[in-house]
């Protein structure tokens, strides 16, 4: 159920309610989705408690004919039985369906609900006329109903829940700075101009600028890059992000709504609230459907009374119309279909979330990814080692000094490494945002950028092409040096994942247009689309701009768009096709119409493979429950049709709607 975006004016007392809820432990509200499986499961177990005790008797009075009850008082005991079927279980769609033929707006609660009703009624007139009594066919087609709704209800499966997760991101309370003393307070009770102190570890509760302090401060959870960005003095911080090895005193500049985080949230409620629904190609069939099969009904009945002046036969055979019109096989055709494609992808990785995204899939012209954790890995690997021919064991030194620091990049360099033996490293010390330095025995080692190599008024002449080169190619340069004398350089970059390759590749054959996005500069998107044989790329895209280029896009075409972070979830709601990849954030998994389990590509290639396939299987099933009116239908109008032969004929269409959906899991995908 889409999330209805609210007054901008109420956005606050809606964010601090949230807050509340969530703090409060004892609160468990269940998503809609939830609420709404429980609520047709219950129908469902009620329908058919009824129901089946309905079938055994008409099995034994009317196929066996063995008379159990006189036949006024079985059909007060079906009436009986019936009742709840109808009536209770089937109110909701009765209720709509009824409103539906006030309002001329047919669907397939109207056809239900006029069938139902009228077989129904067939019982309470056959006690007073001679007419064929349809009472306990009424509780059938209503079961077989529920049973369907039901279906499709769990395929659809779990409801949204990414503005509470968002809403769980952010801190609850933040320390400020009154006078001379620390006070621990609420998040709500942040103004702006307050001093926060941020310790190592903790959250970044609010949007401000840096006054005192260095440090390094994990951005993954908004950007999705996952170097770590140096802060100091006069940096921007953005709240919701991880401090991670100094104390920083923070200015709050933004509160509340006007926050990145709360600025995102709004975000994801406006491109799902504006996203319209594409309407199910059953429900365009039965709007024409439902009217056509109520005039034939009524021309049957009049035919039949002018030619043969019998009130019974007439309404009778008219019922028969409605009743055989009432196909069951129709409500099971799209739901079974998603269930059984839904399973098959729940095996290989693939959740659909959206039953919507199969019907869109097969009209999209573009396929944009996100580059960081979709395309990359998403961790820094040392790609490149280039030495001096002064010293052959550069990794060596590099790895020994980069042992002691935590940023990912000295992680890269040790991995790369590996568990050989590190030589004893004295005098270390991080120089942030610059590299690092120390001692090995009596020499100096500092390994760092251009700046550093500045700093330290070391040449880096004799290396500039090989820099640069690597620089051209996206990479991160560590330049090593001994004693203020370089001795090689190391290159880091965030690696493109081994099958990102084929699966572009893949896509590319079948025809569809691929693009990358993301917040790096032109050189490094330039590099990374060469690898993976992408021909368009939009580079240095903000965050919150990402769902801006996925609009512009949608002039062109149909997009799917494939993402992984927090700043992915408004593109992801926005895209007509949304595949999130599972190896990310909650509420990219949350936003996405399709989940990707695994963190490959290549079940972006998968899943567009099973929802074609999928929606080929709907299409098929549509025209099997539709053929089976077609041929059907004529039937009953001619009055040949017998209804327990017509129960027989319902049951078979929706056996067959059920058998060749799942003949969809011998197709390769």
């Amino acid at each position: 159920m889409e999330h209805k975006h609210t007054e901008h004016m109420h956005h606050e007392q809606k964010e601090e309610h949230h807050i509340e809820e969530l703090e409060d432990q004892h609160h468990h509200e269940s998503p809609v989705e939830d609420w709404e499986m429980k609520d047709w499961k219950r129908k469902l177990v009620g329908a058919w408690f009824f129901a089946i005790p309905v079938a055994v008797l008409m099995l034994i009075e009317r196929l066996l004919m063995i008379e159990i009850l006189p036949m006024k008082t079985m059909t007060i005991v079906l009436l009986a039985i019936s009742f709840p079927v109808v009536f209770i279980f089937g109110f909701s769609t009765i209720k709509g369906g009824v409103r539906g033929l006030f309002t001329f707006y047919f669907n397939m609660d109207s056809l239900i609900a006029l069938g139902t009703i009228v077989a129904y009624l067939t019982g309470v007139f056959s006690l007073f006329f001679e007419i064929q009594d349809y009472s306990g066919v009424s509780a059938m087609i209503m079961a077989f109903y529920i049973t369907g709704k039901y279906v499709e209800v769990k395929a659809r499966g779990r409801a949204s829940q990414e503005i509470k997760k968002l809403l769980k991101l952010g801190a609850k309370r933040a320390r400020i700075l009154r006078g001379k003393e620390e006070v621990l307070v609420n998040i709500e009770e942040v103004v702006l101009g307050d001093v926060i102190i941020v310790k190592p570890g903790e959250k970044i509760p609010t949007d401000g600028i840096v006054i005192k302090g260095e440090s390094s401060v994990n951005e993954s959870m908004i950007t999705g890059e996952s170097l770590p960005v140096e802060k100091k003095k006069g940096s921007n911080v953005t709240g919701a992000t991880i401090n991670q090895d100094g104390i920083l005193y923070i200015k709050a500049t933004k509160i509340g709504k006007d926050t990145f985080l709360s600025h995102i949230i709004q975000l994801v409620e406006e491109t799902q609230s504006s996203k319209v629904p594409i309407q199910i190609l059953a429900d365009k069939i039965t709007r024409v459907f439902v009217p056509s099969v109520l005039v034939l009904a009524l021309l049957t009945f009049g035919g039949w009374f002018y030619f043969t002046q019998n009130l019974s036969k007439a309404i009778s055979v008219s019922i028969s119309v409605l009743v055989i019109a009432c196909p069951c096989a129709l409500g099971l055709a799209t739901p079974t279909a998603l269930m059984v494609g839904s399973g098959m992808g729940a095996k290989r990785g693939i959740l659909i979330r959206k039953g919507e995204a199969i019907q869109t899939m097969r009209q999209v012209k573009f396929v944009v990814f996100d580059k960081t954790g979709t395309i990359t890995k998403g961790m820094p690997e040392v790609t490149d080692v280039y030495p001096n021919s002064i010293s052959s064991s550069i990794l060596e030194i590099a790895a020994s000094v980069e042992n002691l620091s935590e940023h990912p990049i000295a992680k890269a360099i040790v991995d790369k490494y590996g568990k050989r033996k590190l030589k004893s490293v004295k005098s270390f010390k991080i120089l942030r945002g610059r590299g690092v330095e120390g001692k090995i025995g009596s020499k100096r080692i500092v390994i760092g950028n251009r700046t550093l190599m500045n700093e330290e008024k070391i040449s880096i002449e004799k290396f500039e092409k090989i820099i640069e080169g690597f620089e051209k190619d996206g990479k991160t340069t560590m330049i090593v040096t001994e004693n203020k004398k370089v001795i090689g350089v190391i290159a880091v970059a965030d690696t493109v994942k081994e099958d990102s390759v084929k699966a572009i590749s893949a896509l590319n054959f079948q025809g569809y247009k691929t693009i990358m996005i993301t917040g790096d500069n032109e050189n490094t998107a330039q590099a990374i689309a060469r690898q993976v044989g992408i021909s368009e790329t939009i580079a240095n895209v903000l965050p919150e701009d990402k769902a801006k280029k996925i609009k512009e896009l949608q002039k062109k075409g149909m997009v799917c768009f494939v993402g992984d972070g927090i700043n992915d979830a408004p593109a992801l709601k926005q895209s007509n096709v949304g595949i999130a990849m599972g190896t990310g954030t909650d509420i990219a998994i949350e936003s996405g119409d399709i989940v990707l389990a695994r963190g490959s590509l290549r079940g972006v290639v998968a899943a567009i493979n099973l929802s074609k396939a999928t929606f080929k299987k709907i299409k098929q099933n549509l025209f099997w429950a539709f053929a089976y009116n077609v041929v059907a239908i004529p039937l009953a109008v001619a009055g040949v049709l017998h209804p327990i032969i017509a129960e027989i004929a319902m049951a078979l269409s929706s056996i067959t709607v059920v058998t060749n959906a799942n003949l969809l899991r011998k197709k390769r995908i």
